[in-house]
């Protein structure tokens, strides 16, 4: 079959990478793509908005289903498009998007649906939404700042003053550095434990679980810095066994999937739970609609069965026939980003190393902010590439990442050194 892939970044690459892999896959075509994507199959340079030119593309290739890696698109109405064409489509409907494209809304969800997550308020104007910061500030001496809408992972702000509140405030309300997903704003309470990411495949009340994974959102060692889309990431998550890990889908999966089935929007694609492991037990604190990024370039590689047969059978509503089979051992994940990410920063600098780095053993070098310019491959994003590599335990393939990353090189190149260093 031919596949669509929609996207360009690090999570699109190891999606195509893996299609590329299936038995049942004739051909990969990518929209719009990275430097990476074009050594798997075609890029074509449409945007992932462009819900006309992806119908053309899709009807012109004879595509037989499209997966769609990044939210805007899906939280726009991309999957109610192909569905309406009639051409297999892997991800959410719209409704079933807003999980992600507004925090508020999926706090709302988990609340009609049972679903434990953190004390929460909402506030469409900054004055009442600092008071409330306050009170929290002066309980628990900390407090989290959502953006309802999306921002690329960059939304949420962790406060410990009301200084950090009020600059948090500022910057989403009266500044307006995400748009229109700053007109309201959530304000809840600070968890403390540990975090972990469960994401299964579903189509309706039908899943398939993937392996747990710990994501590294801080810029900086030691979990210092902004929030990021993801720094790196590592499974499976010590903090999660088994039994951990049942109980998440169960109490945090399930019962969304089903508000959502009986409210008639069967929710059909990737479902994401970011989670805390507190000491009352597991809390929610997001959803996303789509794989996750980094953490589908630890995921997947790990995954021994032919992914498109996996897809196929969700398009196909027979998930529950899959039994997917996993690598025995570790992945490790390391982001390398652009000097100044998640702030400003530039691009355009050659990349070096990526031939040497990718022929390690147990390594896969995913492309994200890349573009090729005259034959070289530069940096065209804040995330440039993930460096993903597999083990028998954490040591070895945390090693294996750490070496392949120093065999890579760009200007101005920064990365995370502490990822899974706690498990070594």
């Amino acid at each position: 079959m031919n596949v669509l892939v929609v996207g360009s970044g690090g999570r699109e690459h190891a999606l195509a990478a893996k299609l590329a892999e299936s038995d049942l896959v004739r051909s990969v075509i990518c929209a719009p793509g990275n430097a990476g994507m074009e050594e798997i199959g075609r890029c074509v340079p449409v945007g992932v908005k462009d819900t006309d030119a992806l119908l053309d593309l899709a009807s012109q290739e004879k595509v037989d289903l499209v997966v769609c890696g990044p939210e805007s698109p899906l939280i726009a109405g991309l999957g109610d498009a192909f569905l309406e064409a009639g051409i297999p489509f892997f991800g959410p409907l719209a409704y079933g998007a807003r999980l992600e494209g507004s925090k508020i809304f999926a706090k709302e969800v988990m609340r009609e649906a049972g679903v434990p997550t953190a004390q929460w308020e909402a506030f469409d104007r900054p004055e009442p939404a600092l008071e409330a910061a306050k009170a929290r500030l002066e309980r628990d001496g900390g407090v989290v700042i959502k953006a309802d809408g999306e921002a690329a992972g960059k939304g949420v702000f962790v406060c410990s003053t009301e200084d950090e509140a009020r600059e948090a405030l500022t910057a989403i309300m009266v500044d307006r550095v995400f748009g229109s997903s700053g007109d309201r704003v959530l304000v809840e309470e600070r968890l403390e434990g540990e975090e972990a990411s469960v994401m299964v495949l579903a189509t309706g009340e039908k899943i398939l679980p993937m392996p747990p994974v710990q994501d590294h959102k801080r810029a900086y060692d030691g979990d210092q810095g902004p929030n990021t889309g993801g720094m790196g990431c590592y499974s499976p998550v010590p903090v999660m066994p088994q039994e951990l890990h049942r109980e998440a889908i169960e109490r945090t999966v399930l019962p969304v999937l089903q508000w959502m089935d009986v409210k008639g929007q069967p929710y059909f694609g990737c479902l994401y739970a970011g989670l805390m492991i507190t000491k009352d037990g597991l809390k929610v604190l997001e959803y996303n609609c789509r794989f996750g990024d980094p953490e589908t370039q630890v995921v997947l590689p790990m995954m021994q069965t032919d992914f498109g047969q996996v897809l196929v059978a969700a398009v196909g509503n027979r998930l529950d026939e899959i039994r997917p089979e996993w690598y025995n051992g570790c992945g490790v994940c390391v982001v390398l980003a652009s000097g100044g990410y998640p702030g400003s920063y530039q691009t355009g600098f050659p990349i070096s190393g990526l031939d040497a780095a990718a022929a390690m053993e147990g390594v896969c070098v995913f492309h994200a902010g890349t573009a090729r310019r005259d034959g070289e491959v530069v940096t065209a994003g804040g995330r440039v590439l993930g460096v993903t590599a597999l083990g028998s335990g954490f040591r070895e393939a945390r090693e294996r990442a750490y070496q392949a990353c120093s065999a890579i090189s760009f200007e101005k190149m920064h990365y995370r050194k502490d990822i899974g260093a706690r498990l070594t």
